[in-house]
């Protein structure tokens, strides 16, 4: 069994904007809204396992959704004011950009073609 792995910029978009989700919900996870934490941790690590793994649960585009969506709660309820809101917001913008090119919905030669 072989390991093919093909890097693109929309894989390194998807994977960027998983991890930043991912350091947010560990984050979050210490904080006040532990729950809405521990729940971002699972979604971004299953994200950002779909992408390099096949057979994920509820496949990745799914996950990516799930994702935003958590992530637009958490800054909706930062909880602390010393919460940051750059690490959410870019791990957002990324997994939208990911999520408008990555099922070939719009395609842009060199990103996703």
């Amino acid at each position: 069994m072989t390991f093919s792995l093909t890097i693109n910029l929309l894989f390194i978009i998807g994977l960027v904007g998983g991890v930043l989700a991912l350091i947010d919900g560990i984050a979050r996870a210490r904080g006040r809204s532990a729950i809405l934490g521990i729940i971002q941790i699972i979604v971004a690590a299953l994200f950002v396992l779909s992408l390099f793994f096949a057979g994920i649960p509820l496949g990745n585009v799914l996950l990516a959704f799930i994702t935003v969506l958590l992530l637009i709660l958490a800054l909706a309820f930062r909880g602390a004011a010393r919460a940051s809101v750059w690490l959410p917001l870019i791990a957002l913008i990324l997994l939208i950009i990911w999520l408008v090119l990555g099922p070939h919905a719009i395609s842009v030669p060199g990103v996703n073609a």
